[in-house]
């Protein structure tokens, strides 16, 4: 869930084959049912079937995973990710930096209002 993964394949009107490739993203190769994928705009000019170097090496030419890094989508999933990854002084810090950014705030807007 939340990974990047190629439509390599149209099994039929339900199921696709998908892969990463597993090196670059951790996603296998498999059959996929489409209702559990959320499609993007990025493409790449594959073979249908194709082989995982050939996905590879594709993915690098066109330059799909820096565009995908470069999304909003991509951006929140990673920000997710290393908030789960946190342990429980960092969140603490965290709250303590959040505390102290609303009275900044607040002070500023305390002196415009004046």
């Amino acid at each position: 869930a939340g990974k990047m993964c190629t439509i390599v394949d149209i099994v039929d009107q339900k199921r696709v084959v998908v892969d990463g490739p597993e090196k670059v993203t951790g996603v296998r190769r498999h059959m996929m049912p489409v209702k559990r994928l959320n499609l993007t705009d990025l493409t790449c000019k594959i073979p249908k079937g194709a082989r995982e170097k050939t996905l590879r090496l594709a993915l690098e030419k066109d330059g799909v995973m820096g565009k995908w890094d470069a999304t909003a989508w991509a951006k929140k999933v990673k920000a997710k990710e290393v908030k789960g990854s946190m342990t429980d002084f960092e969140r603490f810090k965290l709250m303590v930096a959040r505390k102290k950014r609303s009275v900044e705030v607040k002070k500023s807007l305390k002196k415009t209002k004046k």
